[in-house]
């Protein structure tokens, strides 16, 4: 921008002479134009300096935000054109292209334009902001895009239906692009072991981010024009109504990957703000751990959660976050359980694995088959085994206590912090102290934390003995322990860490701490009272798998909270 425009900007009484001298100096240093740097140091506002140049040249001023331009219109002028002369293509019309540009002076990059295109060239304003925004937007993301689909070879997915789909209108969502590029996002997600794909819509973007070993990652940003596209090619996948924008939808989706394996995915449609965000959690079946020894118990703590499942009757209770496995652990012990002489029903919210030899009821609230309904019916069809997805509310946890007070084995899961907490959390909910002491025979609270890499591993001298002694280790093992770290690789990403181990903290309901729960005692008493017993708690079991060298302290710190009480 040239500094005639400055000095007629002074004379409008826009800024000040010493502004002026100021965001040349600012130029000469940075080289970015004067426009930029007069919006930079905050002397003017874009939308003001945009304004001014439209009515001293003459032409209109334009906001890019409001606009979404085809992409035959954006191919009209190379990228690296775009780039040096700061201009967006906005529109055709006969032999005349319309462009924006921060500086309707460059005269230059007006010629530069017309020779290259073949077209006249029209010129309206556009903050210099708009157009690095609407640059990235159309060409940045673009390109990647185009990468992000070269070479992909999609003919050995196969899309399982099972329902019909004819009377359904989507020929957006049954476009090839958009097909190919959700059935990349599908099976990128499974090569990278993804546990969870989110699709989320914002005002001016669109990303798509994969949950590896627990930490997000954002792995593309396709253009936003196809964020309906994707959003209704995924409803249709899933059997979901791609009419209905308004409400919650959940569904499944199943796919055959190379004419063998067999890949679930949970979907859930939730309404935001500026369109749909969809969360896909991917059931793997062969990733299925139910070997109980490989999970990452501690002996003692696996000795004293294997002798809770045994009992002929009485409640086991799973308890952490959504995502810390809580799932795999129930259902390695149901695999344990799973003999022809036992009668092993279940209720799940929803179903995520398909287990051979065990009755399993998916719940429908709609049409009231929750969890206390479905209890109910289970104690009328002679039970041995009960597994109860969750616990969330009185009715619930009375019929679950009453059933292991009658001579049947339940495992059920709640959400708590830690297994302790447990105990006043279905005390809370109504369930007499008499009652859970009586029933209650394990309580096991986990996390999961991220393993180091073995390919990049190396040992970490970077962390003093007094930060150990801080978080737990004795100062014997703190001044001797050697740690180790990942250093990224590319088989982890460069992230150091691949794949996940549990961290477990088994409270058996032993007779000392009935008595304490009859009297009751609070949260940190109860959990003293266990550690005293030999529990090992979830502080104590991360610091366990980090001096094996397994994890790092960081997802110590993470994964786990201090002792003290």
């Amino acid at each position: 921008m040239s500094s005639r425009i400055g000095e007629l900007l002074v004379r409008s009484n826009l800024i000040s002479n010493q502004q002026l001298r100021k965001a040349q100096e600012e130029t000469r240093k940075n080289g970015k134009r004067l426009g930029y740097n007069l919006t930079k140091l905050g002397y003017i506002k874009e939308e003001d300096l945009a304004d001014f140049l439209s009515k001293q040249y003459g032409v209109p001023s334009i906001n890019l935000e409001e606009f979404d331009i085809e992409e035959n219109i954006i191919s009209l002028i190379p990228k690296d054109v775009a780039s040096k002369h700061q201009v967006i293509p906005v529109n055709r019309s006969g032999a005349t292209l319309t462009v924006a540009m921060s500086d309707p002076s460059n005269i230059l990059a007006i010629d530069d334009l017309k020779f290259l295109t073949g077209y006249n060239i029209q010129v309206v304003v556009a903050p210099e902001a708009s157009i690095a925004e609407a640059f990235e937007r159309y060409y940045e993301q673009q390109e990647a895009f185009d990468e992000f689909l070269e070479g992909f070879d999609d003919q050995n997915i196969e899309y399982v239906e099972e329902g019909d789909l004819d009377d359904i209108d989507a020929a957006a969502a049954e476009a090839a692009p958009v097909v190919k590029l959700v059935n990349l996002i599908l099976t990128d997600a499974v090569k990278k072991n993804c546990s969870d794909i989110h699709i989320e819509p914002y005002e001016k973007s669109f990303r798509i981010r994969f949950r590896i070993d627990g930490v997000l990652y954002e792995v593309m940003k396709p253009p936003l024009k196809l964020k309906n596209a994707i959003t209704s090619r995924l409803k249709i996948m899933a059997q979901l109504d791609i009419a209905e924008r308004r409400l919650p939808q959940d569904g499944r989706i199943k796919l055959k990957m190379g004419g063998k394996k067999e890949m679930d995915y949970r979907v859930s449609v939730l309404p935001t703000l500026f369109g749909e965000k969809v969360v896909l959690r991917l059931l793997d079946k062969s990733n299925l751990q139910l070997d109980m020894t490989k999970l990452g118990f501690e002996q003692k703590s696996l000795d004293d959660f294997l002798d809770s499942i045994h009992k002929p009757f009485g409640m086991v209770l799973v308890t952490g976050p959504t995502g810390s496995g809580k799932t795999t652990t129930l259902y390695s012990a149901l695999a344990e359980l799973n003999k022809i002489s036992e009668n092993i029903s279940t209720a799940e919210d929803p179903v995520e694995f398909n287990l051979a030899g065990i009755n399993q009821v998916q719940m429908h609230d709609d049409i009231g088959l929750n969890f206390a309904a479905a209890l109910r019916s289970f104690l009328r069809q002679d039970p041995d085994i009960i597994m109860v997805g969750e616990i969330r509310d009185f009715e619930t946890a009375e019929i679950a206590v009453k059933a292991a007070l009658t001579g049947h084995l339940v495992l059920s899961t709640l959400h708590t912090n830690d297994a302790p907490s447990t105990v006043n959390r279905l005390l809370n909910m109504g369930v007499e102290p008499f009652l859970v002491s009586s029933s209650v025979n394990c309580i096991l609270a986990q996390r999961l934390a991220r393993k180091i890499c073995e390919e990049c591993k190396e040992e970490d001298k970077t962390i003093p003995p007094q930060t150990l002694i801080d978080t737990g280790l004795s100062p014997e093992i703190a001044n001797t322990v050697t740690l180790f770290k990942g250093k990224g690789c590319n088989r982890c990403s460069d992230t150091g860490y691949k794949g996940r181990i549990a961290i477990y903290e088994v409270m058996p309901v032993r007779e000392e701490l009935k008595e304490f729960i009859l009297n009751g005692a609070s949260t940190a008493e109860l959990k003293r009272e266990a550690m005293r017993l030999g529990m090992k708690s979830m502080r104590q079991s991360a610091l366990t798998k980090m001096e094996e060298g397994m994890t790092t302290l960081q997802e110590v710190l993470r994964v786990s909270v201090s002792d003290n009480f």
